[in-house]
């Protein structure tokens, strides 16, 4: 028996009470079956009256009763461990915080606490009492076996081990096979989520299609360790089955010579051909059971390692619009009598803005939060298509312009980087797959995230924990700044408020790497702060969906202060 569940179920008094009626209900049904087959076997050789049937019917009523009861107390057993165990590991997580559980993606918790614990019903209300019935009824066969057939009884005590041997041989390639099977489950969720979490930074980067690859080459694993449980599952029922068939047979042909050579009455005979199934039936059935409760058992183990932890969509782009060819260098950039509606919204995120932006112009728009300012961030981009109006890039529509090939001449840099489970070293590589780590250091260095690197426990090669949670938000920044400066190749910078959140030495750092990014490329920055708007050439302010002011930055910034 799992000893954490033990622990857990002893805690839980209500746990405790159905548990114990579950063992007595199905240990109970099990020893019914020598009242049953003693009864069976006199009914047929004539040694009890047709009143017997009277009493085997009783005790099949009682049986089928016992079941019901079983199989009642089990499920609410398997609710009551359940229900603790995940208000548990809540509280757990609650009290871990995101930082101290680096190494576990919320996709994998979500389907631990999920699907995984679920897993236990098999555990809780099938292999358990299994286990009770295999302790008692194979015994008390036994017993009666000898006291009525004493060659019967030597054979099945011989062979009886064989079905706990096997089925431990067995048992073992089972619990690998089907922790592999629940790690890839788990690893599956976890990296889908932390996907679709990062799905704009994907597109950005053009990395959402190898990200679909790699989605696709996970779920593949996921098959391929689901197909290998199933077949050590069959394998596993037919070991035991043809081991307990054997065993049967080496008891029933005996038993049919001696009765045909009259050194054995037929009441004995009938009594020991019904009672020898019966004392391997158990094994077979808990064997059966195992496998079907290691998935659970495999997610009891990960949900007690956490609670063990130390307290230390895209746009649609027209199939029948033609691909432009897009130039080089810094584009014009230019938004023409554009308005966006989202869906669900009365008002517009933006009513008919024009905008020019000259190539090698860096641009900031400022205005307050909600006004249209990532809206207008994300037109360029491409995540979004203008409800009226175009976006132009060097005159051609964008709608029209290969999306993939455009967003290879951006950099860039959300509100909210979003860091991936993997190395720091690759989460700057994003944009740039085949980068070396040379050319990773000299991007971090460039981004002033070097010094902060290096002292990580393994430096480059450290794994960021899920949304970076075991960085700081200023680290988080600059790593995504370094992101940027890896893909060297880009002619656009997009910046959505870098600073925001930051302390002053995190802005001042953030500040010096954009300047330097932002040399020799366009560059819209959407900024709150004084520092970030004086890199812009221009202020455009944007209020409620609208552009109302276009300054030079000399006199914006004497405005915005």
């Amino acid at each position: 028996m799992h000893k954490d569940l033990l622990r857990l179920m002893r805690a839980e008094q209500s746990v405790r009470r159905h548990l114990a009626v579950t063992f007595a209900a199905a240990m109970a049904a099990g020893l019914l079956v020598l009242v049953q087959a003693e009864l069976l076997a006199g009914v047929l050789s004539g040694r009890f009256t047709a009143v017997a049937l009277a009493g085997l019917a009783a005790v099949v009523g009682v049986r089928a009763l016992l079941a019901w009861t079983q199989g009642i107390f089990a499920g609410r057993t398997a609710t009551g461990v359940k229900s603790a165990l995940r208000h548990r590991l809540l509280a757990r997580l609650q009290e871990l915080g995101p930082a101290r559980l680096a190494g576990h993606r919320s996709g994998e918790l979500v389907t631990l606490t999920g699907r995984g614990l679920d897993g236990l019903d098999a555990y809780l209300t099938g292999y358990l009492p299994a286990i009770a019935v295999a302790g008692v009824v194979p015994v008390a066969v036994l017993v009666r076996l000898f006291a009525a057939d004493l060659a019967s009884a030597v054979i099945v005590l011989v062979t009886l081990p064989l079905i706990p041997l096997f089925g431990a041989l067995v048992g073992m390639t089972t619990k690998a096979v089907t922790e592999q099977q629940f790690h890839a489950l788990s690893r599956l969720g976890g990296h889908f989520l932390d996907v679709v979490r990062g799905l704009p930074t994907l597109r950005a980067f053009g990395r959402a299609r190898y990200q679909a690859t790699v989605i696709q080459q996970v779920a593949d694993a996921h098959r391929a360790a689901t197909m290998r449980t199933l077949r050590v599952a069959f394998l596993s029922s037919l070991v035991l089955e043809l081991c307990a068939s054997l065993s049967l047979a080496l008891v029933a042909v005996p038993i049919g010579l001696r009765l045909l050579g009259g050194s054995l009455d037929l009441t004995t005979a009938l009594l020991v051909l019904l009672l020898a199934p019966e004392a391997y039936l158990p094994l077979r059935a808990m064997g059966t059971r195992f496998h079907a409760s290691m998935e659970g058992v495999a997610a009891a183990d990960a949900a007690f390692a956490v609670l063990d932890t130390s307290a230390d969509a895209p746009a649609p782009v027209g199939a029948s619009v033609p691909q432009e060819p897009l130039g080089s260098g810094a584009p014009l950039i230019r938004l023409e009598d554009v308005t966006v509606r989202y869906p669900g919204r009365d008002d517009p995120a933006l009513e008919h803005v024009s905008l020019t932006i000259e190539p090698g112009e860096r641009v900031a728009l400022v205005g307050e939060s909600g006004g249209g300012k990532s809206t207008l961030l994300h037109l360029i981009l491409g995540f979004i298509q203008p409800t009226e109006g175009r976006v132009l890039v060097d005159g051609a529509d964008l709608r029209a312009l290969d999306l993939t090939a455009w967003r290879d001449r951006l950099a860039f840099v959300p509100q909210r980087p979003h860091l991936f489970t993997t190395s720091v070293a690759d989460n700057i590589r994003l944009g740039a797959p085949s980068a070396s780590l040379e050319r990773v250091r000299q991007a971090a260095t460039a981004a002033h995230a070097a010094d902060f690197i290096q002292s990580l426990p393994d430096g480059y090669d450290t794994e960021v924990g899920e949304r970076g949670a075991n960085l700081s938000a200023g680290q988080r920044q600059r790593v995504a700044l370094a992101r940027a400066f890896c893909r060297s190749d880009t002619s656009v910078l997009l910046l959505d408020e870098p600073t925001a959140r930051l302390d002053g030495r995190s802005e001042a750092a953030v500040v010096a790497a954009t300047a330097d990014l932002a040399r020799d490329r366009t560059a819209i920055i959407v900024a709150h702060r004084p520092a970030m708007i004086d890199l812009a050439d221009r202020v455009v302010r944007i209020h409620e969906g609208r552009v109302i002011a276009d300054h030079s930055v000399s006199t914006a910034v004497k405005g915005e202060r």
